[in-house]
């Protein structure tokens, strides 16, 4: 199992470029099951949770050709509508095939989730979803099965909460419905946006993309496309967060400002100078001493939820208190304890966490509970004096291409160690 070592107190400098999002790539994996034409997808991240889909698609039957940092898929023929257990019990992302092959084949069956451990997540939302544009489901063996053997209708489907995968999986499967189909109360998030357009280039009929009601009319088939994915807002925002924390100067390649913008907000107002470089480039600096600022976590455009854990470090380091609070996950403290076991002062109170700063950060043995938490951990780990040991790193290669590589790039004391 493999460990970071990471040696603190180094201010990063330089450059780091950020790959193309996670949770982009996965559902415009996920879209390739909707046509029999190849789909070519570019800057697919090869994350662990990437790797995972790419084998999903070929046991459906896709072959899956990859050159140069570029993905062709095609899926031809589905010749298993089936995402089994044992290569999505550590993937989340695995209900989003739910859509597409139950619209595409008239039957699909799939493994209830696994992932992280941040909560219950249920898939509820998309499977009253599904019964409302017409598939029957069941539950078998741990096991999700819907079956539309005359096809999907269009139908008005309002979610009572929001969610992002949910709004993926049903944009889908709307995309090959009959009819109308209106998504209500939809997630507006960049990744949402970004499928809607990978979709449109497939020949789908999309309005509404990135606001609250999405309205799709069905078409009888796709075509294949080519599409480059958006960048990762969360990975950039973690490499922001890791230039202020170790207080260096650092700059940040291939983003998209405009997809940060609750997060630029609460580091300048936390005293990080942040400046746009260029269209996509984005440079940190703290010139002063850092400033205690409390954060909420919402859907976009709030405050993202994949980056409170990494926000939290970095308040270990401001003067003041600040209160976090999470809305969006029940269980996303885990990484706390791990905080403290490093000198961190935080106080966990149901959805809050009342961080008390600034506390010198130590180096220590510490375990990454899920993606997010361990990214927290590293960036606490560049920050603190002595060497840290970040076990169970296998969670953030789940989210991260290379993340160690990358900061190491920029002046970062962090190498990987493999342990039998």
């Amino acid at each position: 199992m493999d460990k970071f070592l990471i040696e603190g107190g180094v201010p990063l400098e330089g450059e780091i470029e950020v790959s193309g999002a996670k949770n982009s790539a996965l559902p415009a994996l996920a879209a390739c099951l909707l046509t029999e034409e190849p789909v070519t997808l570019r800057r697919i991240p090869l994350v662990r949770d990437v790797q995972t889909m790419l084998q999903l698609l070929e046991r459906c039957g896709a072959s899956v050709h990859s050159e140069d940092g570029v993905l062709r898929v095609q899926a031809a023929e589905i010749v298993h509508p089936e995402a089994p257990y044992e290569l999505v019990k550590t993937m989340r992302a695995s209900s989003l095939v739910l859509g597409p092959l139950a619209a595409r084949c008239g039957r699909a069956r799939v493994s209830l989730p696994g992932g992280c451990a941040i909560g219950a997540r249920p898939i509820n939302l998309h499977l009253a979803g599904l019964e409302q544009l017409g598939a029957r489901l069941s539950q078998e063996h741990g096991y999700i099965v819907a079956e539309a053997p005359n096809g999907l209708r269009g139908a008005t489907v309002h979610f009572d909460r929001i969610t992002v995968t949910g709004t993926e999986d049903l944009l889908m499967a709307a995309v090959l419905a009959e009819g109308e189909t209106v998504l209500s109360n939809a997630a507006r998030e960049p990744e949402v946006v970004d499928l809607a357009a990978l979709l449109t280039q497939m020949g789908a009929r999309i309005e509404g993309a990135g606001t609250s009601t999405i309205r799709v009319q069905g078409v009888r088939r796709l075509h294949g496309a080519d599409h480059a994915i958006i960048a990762d807002r969360i990975e950039a925002g973690t490499f922001l967060i890791a230039g202020a924390i170790t207080r260096g100067r650092l700059v940040v390649r291939r983003c998209e400002p405009a997809h940060l913008t609750s997060l630029l907000h609460k580091l300048r107002q936390a005293g990080v100078e942040v400046t746009e470089a260029g269209p996509d480039t984005l440079a940190v600096r703290v010139p002063g001493k850092l400033i205690s600022v409390d954060a909420t976590t919402e859907e976009y455009p709030g405050f993202a939820t994949d980056l409170q854990a990494q926000y939290m470090a970095l308040m270990t380091q401001a003067h003041g208190i600040s209160i976090i609070t999470e809305t969006i996950f029940e269980n996303r403290f885990m990484h706390v304890l791990e905080l403290a076991r490093m000198g961190a002062n935080i106080r966990v109170e149901g959805r809050q966490a009342i961080v008390a700063g600034p506390t010198p950060l130590s180096g220590a043995a510490v375990i990454a509970s899920d993606l997010r938490a361990s990214a927290s951990l590293v960036l606490a780990g560049l920050a603190a004096r002595g060497q840290t040991v970040l076990d169970r790193v296998y969670h953030i290669d789940r989210g991260y291409e290379k993340i160690e590589e990358k900061l190491a790039r920029a002046g970062a004391r962090i190498r990987r160690i493999s342990e039998l």
